[in-house]
């Protein structure tokens, strides 16, 4: 289970109801240090690629290079393996508890002290993810004062409609993201379709003019 949606590298175990992990913080590097943290983390339980029942995998939003990095890494090493790959988006992660409940908005840091949000209203109602100035609120993101919002700059963000407000900004868990991927690999009732980055907002850079190579599903 791994994430270098950010300025670092995470990656967690879990096994029999014990988790662990470990977090390197780094600017740049993620894809050189990914690999062989995830073969020490591995080591320490005494196990090799080839013990892998499942992989879980960050998806954003968050960094674009870093998303790319470590769900193509699990993609790849599903398909090796004959393994399933789940993805944790960083909303849940953010709340820490799958399902998120109804009436909650989750917010995550986004560029230029901006948010992500997502969530969904009492009645089920579902905010679709989006990036959002947490001072100047998009007229459709109506929340009501019976909701709890969650996250970075979730003061403001549950102040415009009286919400309740729980800040609690996102930092990588590797000992959570392990619990939450044992969570969706005991429960699921098929084998998952391979996770894709949730990048939110697009990216900077302009797309390269090549046609792109093809996608194994």
């Amino acid at each position: 289970m791994f994430d270098t949606s950010g300025p670092f590298v995470s990656v967690g175990t879990g096994f029999d109801g014990y988790y662990s992990g470990e977090v390197l913080d780094m600017a740049k590097g993620q894809a050189e240090a990914l690999f062989p943290l995830i073969e020490e983390r591995l080591a320490l339980c005494g196990w090799t690629l080839a013990d892998l029942d499942a992989i879980g995998v960050a998806t954003g939003p968050g960094n674009f290079t870093g998303i790319r990095i470590s769900v193509s890494a699990a993609r790849g090493l599903g398909l090796a393996l004959g393994i399933p790959v789940f993805g944790l988006n960083q909303f849940e992660l953010t709340y820490g508890i799958i399902p998120v409940p109804h009436g909650t908005l989750i917010s995550v840091l986004a560029p230029r002290n901006m948010a992500y949000v997502e969530g969904s209203r009492l009645d089920a109602g579902k905010i679709s993810a989006q990036m959002i100035d947490p001072a100047h609120l998009p007229d459709d993101l109506q929340l009501c004062s019976r909701m709890a919002v969650f996250g970075h700059r979730a003061d403001e963000i549950s102040g415009h409609f009286g919400a309740t407000p729980y800040v609690d900004p996102y930092q990588p868990d590797p000992a959570l993201m392990a619990t939450l991927t044992e969570q969706k690999y005991l429960e699921a009732l098929a084998f998952p379709p391979s996770p894709a980055p949730n990048y939110v907002k697009p990216p900077d850079a302009a797309p390269a003019r090549d046609t792109p190579p093809q996608i194994v599903p």
